[in-house]
């Protein structure tokens, strides 16, 4: 396969931090742990001197009265200080996590997310993800045994059960005990290409997620770039869908003036706003025609055009495809 093929977004290596927290389940840490590591030999095979591979560290509770948090395990040491940009949250095997058990985690996630690193959940994982109120107004998924429990605990959450992995950007949840495989899988995809991710699951001899094989690449919004204020407007334009947003608005959420809003942002993310914005809102109009059976002119209003047709040239010049040639290929609604 040329290296022309493989995605090149992800330079050098990328932390994945996993949680260790009350009861998580060893199985599905370690299942990880040798799946990124079979995704690293490959992508090792295509581009060996780039230095490109997932670096796994294993985190504890240090100081619970201070909420404080240790490293315990990590796979490349020799590289210093740690600094993730994905915290995965594992599944549990055993009784719910406690609003109490999760609170020091939750604020630890919290404080993480705020600095640009994107967050993951497998199963009950979603409980602790919760407890942060990331996922308010967002959609999630858990496994479907603790539907009421989770629609009891967190009211504002858009659970879609029926989901087994939804990709918001800054947050993935997984449903289901086993649905470690599938983020996982979501993630090689990420940082290394659909090739890695297709060879990493023969090597395993499991499906690749149907769903998430894209002729074309999801939206990956880029958030560890380290500018604070404009990760603050990009969680502020997925959480919102980026619907009714202005440069102005953009602007003072931002805290700066628009010439230098537009010239901070360019820089951080690699596009202008109004690029980033039709990025959030065709990701969200893509996972509808997918999911759903609404028609275009629905999807176009409710992801924030009014007039069709703009949304029509503008999904097609993201996509290179149509509305309806997408939902041919890729809606699940109608299969």
């Amino acid at each position: 396969m040329p290296k022309k093929d493989l995605k090149t977004k992800s330079k050098g290596p990328t932390e994945i931090a996993i949680l260790l927290y009350q009861n998580y389940q060893p199985s599905a840490v370690y299942g990880l742990m040798d799946l990124f590591e079979i995704a690293n030999r490959y992508m090792a095979d295509y581009l060996p001197d780039e230095n490109r591979f997932i670096r796994i560290s294993h985190w504890k509770i240090k100081n619970q009265k201070k909420n404080e948090m240790e490293c315990v395990f990590d796979t490349h040491p020799e590289l210093g200080a740690n600094k993730p940009s994905f915290i995965l949250i594992p599944p549990s095997l055993n009784k719910l996590i406690t609003p109490e058990a999760a609170s020091p985690w939750a604020e630890w996630v919290t404080k993480q997310h705020k600095s640009g690193v994107s967050v993951c959940s497998v199963c009950s994982g979603a409980f602790v993800l919760g407890e942060t109120g990331l996922l308010n107004g967002r959609g999630a998924t858990t496994h479907w045994l603790f539907k009421e429990e989770f629609q009891n605990r967190f009211p504002k959450v858009d659970l879609q059960i029926e989901k087994l992995v939804i990709d918001d950007g800054d947050v993935i949840t997984a449903g289901g005990l086993m649905a470690w495989i599938d983020l996982g899988l979501k993630l090689v995809d990420r940082l290394f290409g659909s090739t890695v991710m297709v060879q990493t699951s023969r090597f395993l001899l499991v499906d690749p997620p149907g769903r998430e094989q894209r002729f074309y690449s999801s939206f990956s919004p880029q958030l560890h770039h380290g500018d604070e204020q404009i990760v603050k407007v990009q969680h502020w334009l997925q959480a919102t869908g980026a619907q009714g947003v202005t440069l102005n608005l953009m602007a003072d959420k931002a805290g700066m003036e628009e010439r230098t809003f537009i010239r901070r942002f360019k820089k951080a993310t690699g596009l202008n706003p109004t690029e980033y914005c039709q990025q959030v809102r065709v990701a969200k109009a893509r996972e509808m025609l997918e999911f759903t059976n609404k028609n275009i002119e629905e999807i176009s209003w409710k992801v924030g055009y009014e007039d069709t047709s703009a949304f029509r040239k503008v999904f097609h010049k993201v996509i290179g495809l149509t509305p309806g040639e997408y939902r041919t290929k890729f809606s699940v609604a109608r299969r």
